[in-house]
Formats: C-alpha cells, structure tokens, sequence
C-alpha cells in the first residue's frame, strides 16, 4: 500500500497535478464541517490511484485552482461513494461540477446490495474489513491533524479504489455498467447543488394544510430565512425552525412585542430581525399566495382492480429481479408501483435510471395494455 502524502504546501501541487491527468480514474473524498454554516466548510481533499494517496489540506492552500483544473479533466473518471455533499463542495469553490462520476453508493444494489448501501458496509462486503469509527466526529478544521486522523480520512479513498476496480468488473461481467450512465450524469446537474431562496417554501412540509393568507406568509418567510442564511452563511434552523415558521403563519404577529411572544423564537432573532419580519408578515398579508404543486392523486381509496393491478406489476418486477438476481425490494417497492400506476412521474424511481431500463420501461407497455400475461404451466410470462 503506497504511503499518504500530505499536501500543504504549493509547490507539492503540480507533482500531484501530473499524477491525476496521467490516471484514467481517481478515487476522491473530502472532510467538511457545516454545523455552524450554511455552506459546508472544505477541511480536506482525500484522492488516491491504486498507485498513490494523497491528502490536500484547503486550508493551508486556499487557491486550489490548478488542483481542480486537472481533477476536472474530462478524461479522468472521478469515483466517489455518495457524492452529492463532495459534489456540492466543489460546485460551491468552482461554480461547476466534475465529469465524468462514478458513485459506488448508487452503483451497489445493482449487485445486489441494498439500497443507499453506506461505505462501511461495502468495506466489510468487499474487503473483509470493519472501518475505524474513532474519528466519524472529528473536528476537520482544527490543525495540525494527527496522524490518525489523516490515515482515517485517507481509508476513505484508499478502500475505493478497490472497491470500485471490483464493481467494475463485476458490473461489466453482468452487462450492466452502461446502466448507470443516466444516474451518474443526472448527479452532473447544477439544478441539485443550488437553493433558490424565492422556492424554498417547496421544501416545507405541511404546507398544504395552511390557509391562503398563512401560506403567503411562510413562502414570505421562508425566502427570507434562506436568502438571510446564505448571505450571512449560517444555518438555516439558527434563524427559524420550521416549527416556528408555522406558527408564525398562523399568528401572524404584526410588532415586535406580538413576535417576541411566539413560543421558542430565540430573543436575538427578535431583537436582530423583529422589524424586518414584522414588515414582511405585514406585507405577506396582503398578498397572494403562489398556488401550491399539482398533487398527483394518491391511491387512498383503493379498490380490488386497483390491487390487482399493482399485483400484476409486482409479479413483473418479481420476474425482472429474479433474471438479474436482485431482490425485488431493490427494484420496486409496493409504493413506488403504486406511484407509477397513479402517474406521479416526478417521485417515482422507475421511470429513471438503470430501474427504468430493466423494468420500467415494461412496466409502462404493461399499464397501456402493450404487454400480455401469461401462464405457460408454472412459468409466468410477458408478451410483447
């Protein structure tokens, strides 16, 4: 195993720069903090080859740019295990994302593991060997990190490069290492890593039990709130909870001393921001609120066509899974079929991804009436 290089100084960027554009692939991972920010605060950059591993500490080297030039090289596949929070690092410093990705958390139930599998668990699957928790709560931002510290961080990536070298082949033997082409490039949309503060209210739940004047006054607020957080980048939750939100809406406190009496509101919200809230709740008032998303109808009164229905789908999904020796948990649960058959394109996971290619697809033709059942003695069969 190669030894961990630390790199701190300037000077040691070019080297690791040459080493990166020379590898086909690269395993990548990052420490961060962000309990008392908005944005996460970048600690360290972790990045290895089965031939190198190398530790970048930020915060010595504020100015990666050279760094990211040769690590966004569309020629250099980047692998991670859950990328979304790294990928919004780099999208944060850069303004852009890597490609091409490799995630091996979305990869995995396409091998048979659960789904959302944790880097633990496909250590100890793959390698036999159970991780060192000591440093999950470590203070990334404190330095100098010690050694321990550094070989815990660097596990992260070294661990990977096997990892992956191993899903690939198997993935390749099973003629399916195409199928992840559509999830790893839907990770590269810069849509997934930006909040605006105008529709943060889409993110509030409840919303759809608040009446027309109270909903105008969360989306208010709740722009507020996350255009507040981001400037002064705190977290969202140190201004208002969700909770408080609520129960502002439905108050509707119009001064300082009305606001001040909302259970829970912390005294230097009110005292900092009490003015500007009250105006905007004042405001909010007069409004109209944004019409709420078209819910999609949910299947609440069921009836016995209704089940039938999902059953058939099922056994589809059943046979699929067995084909590909999955679990058909992984594939489809019983409420992602019941989201397609009452068309909710948006949330439903079969109509995206390497699910829709080994049976969403079918299962569509199925609910137009393009697919046939039928049983030939104990095998059960779909016709086309």
């Amino acid at each position: 195993m190669p030894s961990i290089e630390y790199i701190n100084k300037s000077e040691q960027l070019n080297e690791l720069c040459q080493r990166i554009e020379n590898a086909p692939w690269i395993a990548v991972d990052t420490e961060f903090l962000r309990e008392k920010t908005y944005y996460p605060k970048f600690c360290l950059l972790q990045l290895a080859t089965p031939d190198w591993v190398a530790c970048v500490d930020p915060i010595a080297l504020p100015d990666l740019t050279v760094l990211f030039d040769a690590i966004y090289n569309p020629n250099v596949t980047k692998v991670f295990h859950s990328c979304r929070q790294d990928l919004e690092i780099f999208y944060q410093i850069t303004g852009k994302l890597p490609s091409p990705i490799f995630d091996t958390q979305i990869a995995a139930p396409l091998l048979g593991f659960q789904d959302n599998p944790g880097y633990a668990l496909l250590v100890s699957s793959f390698l036999n060997i159970n991780l060192n928790k000591a440093h999950t709560r470590a203070d990334w931002s404190f330095r100098p990190l010690s050694q321990d510290e550094i070989q815990y961080a660097a596990d992260d990536v070294i661990y990977l490069c096997t990892i992956y070298q191993r899903m690939v082949e198997q993935l390749t033997n099973l003629g399916r290492i195409d199928w992840l082409r559509d999830d790893f490039a839907a990770l590269e949309k810069a849509e997934l890593y930006e909040t605006d503060p105008k529709n943060a209210w889409l993110k509030i739940k409840g919303k759809n039990k608040l009446t027309s004047k109270q909903l105008s006054i969360v989306q208010t607020v709740a722009h507020w709130r996350e255009h507040t957080a981001q400037t002064e980048n705190r977290p969202k939750s140190w201004l208002l909870r969700d909770d408080l939100l609520f129960d502002i809406a439905k108050l509707q406190p119009d001064s300082i001393p009305a606001l001040a009496k909302v259970r829970g509101i912390n005294e230097r919200i009110v005292n900092y921001y009490g003015k500007e809230l009250c105006a905007l709740i004042k405001e909010a008032q007069k409004n109209v609120a944004q019409a709420l998303p078209v819910q999609v109808k949910k299947l609440n009164n069921k009836n016995q066509q209704h089940e039938a229905i999902i059953d058939i789908l099922f056994a589809l999904v059943r046979i699929r899974a067995e084909e590909n020796l999955l679990n058909p948990s992984i594939l489809a649960s019983r409420h992602d079929l019941e989201a397609l058959f009452a068309g909710d394109d948006s949330e439903c996971i079969l109509l995206h991804g390497w699910r829709f290619t080994m049976v969403g697809k079918e299962l569509q033709q199925l609910l137009r009436g393009e697919l046939q059942l039928k049983i030939d003695h104990d095998n059960v069969h779909f016709i086309g």
